[in-house]
């Protein structure tokens, strides 16, 4: 936790070091495209982690189902 606080801090300090603003980067409109695209790219892939997860539970379940034993 503190590791990416320190990292985010960095971040901000080198961006400012070249005189980036994070502000007018995410306001404008390639940000916008960008950020948007990065999110729906996001959704996807949890989707299919999602969906991949619950393929594996399921595999699981069938493999441990309790045993009965009939007399």
């Amino acid at each position: 936790m503190i590791r990416t606080i320190i990292l985010i801090v960095v971040i901000v300090l080198v961006l400012s070091f070249f005189g980036i603003s994070i502000r007018e980067v995410i306001n404008s409109p390639t940000g916008q495209e960008n950020f948007g695209f990065l999110g729906n790219l996001v959704e996807k892939g949890w989707g299919h982690i999602v969906e991949l997860s619950d393929s594996f539970v399921s595999f699981l379940a069938g493999i441990f189902q309790p045993i009965s034993f009939s007399k």
